[in-house]
């Protein structure tokens, strides 16, 4: 497997202008991607956040998470195929795990989730060694397939009965 050198991006909220971007890295990234009307029907509402990771001028990356009382949920995040494996998906994963970070002290929120189709090994082993677990087998909950929650804990966090629920 060929490595290429590690790129720095600047990461910020995502914006109208960059959907059509955002989209085309979609459709590159997932066998059944969201539409334009997914997206904003997602990120209309108040507790979603969409952002994108940007090299200069342009958009090789982006994610949109959930927020909740104790937990933020991680729905998507892809990379432009040809920026892959240099290191733009852990500098987004930093992003999101320093959102936990922060309410140490409050302890307000203190994982994040991730629901991961069984069959995207890909995804799974990535968030595995970005230090997520997976925590249980959902029967059923794509369309087709099983999937397999996946779960960031702030350190000392010990598993809760209440992972689930918000």
């Amino acid at each position: 497997m060929k490595t290429t050198a590690t790129v720095t991006v600047h990461i910020r909220w995502l914006i109208l202008r960059d959907v059509r971007e955002v989209l085309a890295i979609e459709a590159l990234s997932w066998p059944d991607p969201w539409t334009e009307d997914d997206f904003l029907a997602c990120l209309r509402q108040r507790n979603c956040i969409g952002m994108v990771a940007e090299v200069g001028e342009k958009i090789v990356g982006y994610m949109v998470y959930e927020i909740f009382v104790s937990r933020l949920r991680l729905f998507k995040l892809a990379v432009d195929p040809q920026y892959r494996r240099r290191g733009i998906g852990q500098q987004m994963v930093d992003k999101l795990t320093s959102k936990l970070a922060g309410q140490l002290a409050g302890r307000r929120r203190t994982r994040i989730t991730a629901d991961v189709p069984e069959t995207n090994m890909d995804a799974l082993l990535f968030l595995r060694a970005h230090g997520f677990e997976a925590t249980r087998v959902m029967r059923d909950f794509f369309e087709t397939e099983d999937g397999i929650r996946m779960v960031y804990r702030i350190a000392a966090e010990a598993p809760s009965e209440k992972e689930d629920g918000e």
